[in-house]
């Protein structure tokens, strides 16, 4: 065949596929960039999450955003979805990334990060205050009540407990109604170090290679919690979310877990749940001060080619659009991440789906936590963010609990110890390696 017969009959046969639609759908799906997205969600979240990257993919064709499994061990992705438990493989310098205002700027791609609320900028700024990764998926943590349990022991369940000696009264009163589990938490180490410090005016932190989290607010909390262990008003389940299963079965009566459980919660028609904030000492330092917001965030994978930038980009500004803010509010239980977004979450037709959010937020106003930002402006890091001072943490609770050591000692060895792992650890700090 003639090179000029071939060509003719090459011009015609892409004319009709043209024609038929066949050869754009074919070119498009080829051009496509795609866009890794690695997480360790469980199925729920990770369904969730596959909404929302399903509805980018539909809205362009230069791009193809696909979720997939991390495995520990395993190379990042182009981005990298890190939740509370494993967000200190970036915070603590164990993985490599590449900052979001860097990828942001050589992509020129325009997305106004500056309306984040700056509360949910801790531990994902650098020293000047610019976003390194993007908090997507944030919360505080709160004191969910199973109301039916709360009528059966006689309590009032539209009016919560606001204080911690108010959580004691009602957890004596679930005891005496036939409850195994009056109270309960998930996250120990954010809840009741990190938070309930916090909210005491008592916040620990990591600034260089010293914390502390062994003062008496601390102490007197933890003391508490080992006397309601020891009377049964407080039960245990494990170090990261175990307890919220437990609690979504009907067995506890009061839960300490992060807000965004409620999207989780919300659905079960078998369980009415109220949402109140994390509980406080009304005889520290005048009342409760803010909570501290953590979560899960989105981190960019290092050494990618301009072009994947690029898409990473297109999809962090996707997120930021009003309406998918909303969106993933309402899907995921998080807190919006900016004030537009929070203003709408409380809009009057919009307050069943985001109640929550409303309570959850309302912990972030208020007197904040010494904790939030240094003097120089760079952000400080919660105790709980670095994974082997958490674990330190979660091993010296549990000896209180086993009652093989009295709440100031295990604190204090809790920090002794946190305070070794830094000194003989440097890249434990809270800004990761960036490449």
């Amino acid at each position: 065949m003639s090179f000029r017969l071939h060509s003719l009959i090459s011009n015609r046969l892409s004319r009709a596929l043209l024609a038929s639609g066949l050869l754009s759908l074919s070119l498009g799906a080829s051009a496509a960039v795609e866009i890794t997205i690695a997480h360790q969600l469980d199925d729920a979240r990770a369904n969730r999450l596959q909404q929302v990257v399903d509805r980018f993919n539909a809205e362009q064709k230069d791009y193809h955003v696909v979720l997939k499994f991390h495995n520990d061990g395993e190379a990042p992705g182009d981005l990298n979805l890190a939740d509370r438990d494993n967000l200190s493989h970036f915070v603590g310098g164990k993985v490599e990334y590449k900052p979001l205002f860097q990828v942001l700027s050589d992509a020129r791609v325009k997305v106004d990060l500056s309306h984040i609320a700056p509360a949910l900028k801790g531990g994902v700024t650098d020293s000047r205050g610019r976003l390194v990764a993007l908090p997507v998926a944030y919360s505080t943590p709160v004191l969910f009540y199973n109301k039916a349990a709360f009528r059966r022991a006689g309590l009032d369940a539209e009016n919560p407990p606001k204080t911690w000696w108010q959580v004691q009264a009602a957890a004596g009163k679930l005891v005496k109604a036939g409850y195994s589990c009056p109270y309960t938490t998930s996250w120990p180490a954010w809840v009741h170090i990190d938070n309930v410090s916090a909210r005491s005016g008592a916040e620990p932190v990591v600034h260089g290679t010293e914390t502390t989290f062994n003062s008496m607010a601390q102490i007197k909390h933890i003391a508490l919690l080992s006397s309601w262990y020891k009377a049964k008003y407080f039960v245990t389940f494990g170090r990261t979310n175990e307890a919220d299963a437990h609690f979504a079965k009907g067995e506890c009566g009061m839960l300490t877990s992060s807000s965004d459980l409620y999207a989780s919660l919300r659905d079960k028609s078998d369980l009415e749940v109220g949402v109140a904030p994390l509980p406080y000492y009304d005889d520290i330092f005048g009342g409760a001060r803010q909570a501290l917001a953590d979560g899960a965030s989105l981190w960019v994978g290092p050494g990618r080619k301009p072009v994947e930038y690029k898409g990473v980009a297109k999809f962090v500004s996707f997120l930021m659009a009003p309406d998918m803010q909303l969106e993933i509010s309402k899907a995921g239980g998080f807190l919006p991440l900016t004030t537009a977004s929070a203003l709408a979450t409380r809009g009057k037709l919009l307050g069943a789906d985001f109640a929550n959010q409303q309570v959850a937020y309302s912990q972030l106003g208020g007197a904040a936590p010494r904790s939030a930002y240094s003097k120089t402006g760079s952000n400080l890091t919660m105790v709980s963010r670095i994974e082997p001072v958490r674990v330190i943490i979660d091993e010296e609770l549990e000896a209180v609990w086993a009652n093989k050591k009295p709440a100031k000692e295990a604190l204090d060895d809790a920090v002794a110890r946190s305070n070794a792992v830094l000194r003989s650890n440097r890249p434990l700090q809270h800004v990761a390696t960036i490449r």
